[in-house]
């Protein structure tokens, strides 16, 4: 037997594919910066970008993509230098199939386990508010702490199914389906508390995050 979430996810699709077709072929898609103008330096971190591989985008589909660590210097009492990665993937539009995908979708078939999961607020330096996904995911000894949330016309979405929904709203009102997926995640040493790590993902990114209506227009 089906779940819920099954034939939720069959009438979100159904409902987001009449919605494109009938709405024409072309979205209105504003202006934006390349999101590899992303600062290199972020909160004392410098940035090493990391190429995907064909195979991955191949998967992810027409978008701008970034895909970056940043890491401080070494020093013996200096968290910085536990790797942050940030990974930001920017759909101009989502009318031809080419839709944002879940980490929640992705990562298990890389061999990770969701441990935790749980949605929160936050603010920037600027004190702008959003509502992100939280997660701690494991493989085998391996533990990540992980932030993720959909980013569209000034929304932060933390849930997916919203997230489609918003994207069928903004169809309809302003035939727009350009939206992000922004996620970030550091190791969480063996040495250290879960708390702290969740404290450096979060300090990084209340830093990042004014930088994105630069790349994913509001």
């Amino acid at each position: 037997m089906k779940s819920p979430r099954f034939w939720l996810v069959i009438l979100l699709l159904a409902a987001t594919a009449f919605v494109l077709q009938t709405r024409g072929d072309a979205d209105y898609v504003p202006a934006s910066q390349p999101l590899n103008q992303m600062p290199e330096q972020l909160d004392g971190l410098t940035a090493q970008d990391i190429p995907l591989t064909d195979d991955t985008l191949a998967v992810l589909g027409k978008g701008d993509f970034l895909n970056r660590i940043y890491v401080g210097p070494l020093t013996s009492t200096n968290s910085h230098a536990i790797p942050i990665s940030l990974f930001i993937g920017y759909f101009p539009s989502q009318r031809t199939g080419q839709t944002m995908h879940s980490p929640q979708n992705c990562l298990p078939g890389a061999g990770w386990t969701f441990d935790s999961q749980r949605y929160v607020s936050f603010q920037d330096i600027n004190g702008k508010n959003y509502r992100v996904g939280e997660y701690v995911i494991s493989n085998g000894e391996i533990k990540q702490f992980v932030i993720y949330w959909y980013q569209a016309h000034g929304r932060s979405i933390p849930n997916e199914y919203k997230a489609k929904l918003y994207m069928i709203a903004d169809a309809i009102r302003m035939n727009r389906t350009d939206g992000a997926l922004v996620r970030v995640i550091t190791q969480v040493l063996p040495s250290e508390s879960l708390e702290s790590a969740r404290e450096r993902a979060t300090q990084f990114t209340q830093q990042m995050a004014p930088n994105l209506p630069r790349f994913i227009p509001d």
